[in-house]
């Protein structure tokens, strides 16, 4: 078992990290499982499923939660409508108030009030607008041109803002598509919607094709050529939304970070359309573990983590890799001796975070089989009660030795843990 006075100093460490951090300023996270998570292929959710997923994000500290596409049927609306009642007055376990519910909404009329009648329910809610700007988009989806993409963008946003303002809304505008788009067109599209009302510009690489590089150069400049307040001299936010078809999501999310995003938009365990999108786990415990390397902090209570992953995975029937960063079942397992040795005299040798601050119960993993040595062997043993035995190094040597035996012939059909205490228990009865 892995020692109280290790996990209190790495506690300790986590603490003091976190003190700095808020020294920073604070990135917003935006959630949207429940909308683009959801529309990952066999990942329907049913309307109480979307309730205690919204639940448990409010708790969790997610500042955005996009609820749903109002449009998009009765069910979704009705989803929407229920969690900005219920789940957006809700304060519990929360610093800066309650969860702003978010919809989404095509730059159509129609589609922007349905938006709106469903989320402004919510003391503080947001209609999340878009069209398309890549000319691939324009020439072959749309059938528009580059003035037109402009006025329509334009009206939507003008829609948007005309309905929230004053109720607590704001208004999000997205590009589809930024990432293969003109940047200069860009500028254009993005400065003429601040004119019109949108606070939060989304800069999506929507189907997952830049590199960290080339997505953190378009923040920066973007945040060069498009106005930095809105008309009513509020700070313009720049948001993340990447998806993870060449496994950069989380890499080109947390590059934008440090060209000046200060909205990420994530999923629980990465789900999302294809792919998916970028993992909330993995961006905010980059930003927690790594404090001095990131100019943000997160108001996210990490230790409900592994809740959220295991209700999402539950619920939507997508089960999480074992290899999965953060919330995989090898998260914090150890096979190998060497590591398992280290972890056992100090956690930090093999662990840069302690499974409790992601809401994991018990202690690290140590996996045996063939590759384990001596020290992970007397660990388990002491664990399971064996330490009336009081073997000496050498036997416990010999007990690893016949377990690796065992191992080896057993590999097309793993021993179970009880099959192997009792090779173990007979070796010494």
């Amino acid at each position: 078992m892995l020692g109280n006075t290790t996990r209190r100093l790495a506690t300790r460490a986590a603490r003091r990290f976190s003190a700095a951090a808020h020294n920073t300023e604070r990135v917003i996270i935006f959630d949207t499982t429940l909308r683009d998570g959801e529309q990952s292929p066999g990942a329907t959710l049913f309307g109480n499923e979307k309730m205690e997923i919204a639940r448990l994000l409010s708790r969790l500290g997610v500042d955005v939660c996009e609820a749903g596409f109002p449009i998009a049927s009765q069910g979704d609306f009705e989803a929407v409508t229920q969690i900005a009642h219920e789940i957006g007055p809700l304060e519990d376990g929360r610093e800066h108030g309650p969860m702003r519910i978010c919809g989404l909404s095509r730059s159509l009329e129609k589609d922007i009030h349905r938006c709106w009648d469903a989320v402004r329910h919510a003391p503080l809610h947001r209609i999340h607008t878009f069209l398309a700007t890549s000319d691939i988009h324009l020439e072959h989806k749309l059938k528009i041109d580059r003035a037109e993409c402009v006025k329509r963008s334009v009206a939507a946003v003008e829609y948007a803002k005309s309905l929230v303002a004053g109720s607590g809304g704001d208004v999000e505008f997205s590009a589809e598509d930024a990432g293969r788009s003109d940047p200069e067109f860009l500028a254009e599209v993005y400065t003429a919607v601040v004119a019109a009302g949108a606070r939060t510009l989304n800069v999506p690489d929507t189907v997952g094709y830049t590199t960290p590089t080339e997505y953190g150069k378009l923040f920066g400049f973007l945040k060069e050529h498009v106005p930095s307040t809105t008309p009513e001299g509020e700070a313009v936010i720049f948001s993340t939304h990447c998806h993870n078809d060449l496994g950069l999501a989380t890499a080109n999310t947390l590059e934008a970070v440090q060209y000046g995003a200060r909205q990420v938009e994530v999923t629980i365990n990465g789900i999302g359309e294809r792919a998916g999108n970028t993992s909330l786990e993995e961006t905010v415990m980059a930003v927690m573990t790594r404090p001095h390397s990131f100019p943000v902090h997160t108001t996210v209570d990490t230790r409900f983590i592994t809740k959220a992953s295991r209700m999402v995975a539950s619920f939507t029937g997508m089960a999480v890799q074992p290899n999965k960063a953060i919330v995989g079942a090898n998260a914090f397992a150890h096979e190998a001796g060497i590591h398992q040795d280290g972890v056992l005299k100090h956690s930090q040798t093999y662990e840069i975070m302690t499974p409790e601050s992601v809401g994991l119960t018990g202690n690290t993993n140590l996996v045996l089989g063939k590759h384990s040595g001596k020290a992970a062997y007397r660990n388990r043993l002491e664990a399971v009660s064996y330490t009336h035995l009081t073997l000496p190094t050498k036997r416990i040597v010999e007990i690893s030795v016949v377990a690796v035996s065992l191992k080896k012939k057993k590999d097309k059909q793993p021993m179970s843990e009880n099959s192997r205490w009792c090779s173990v228990y007979h070796m010494n009865a």
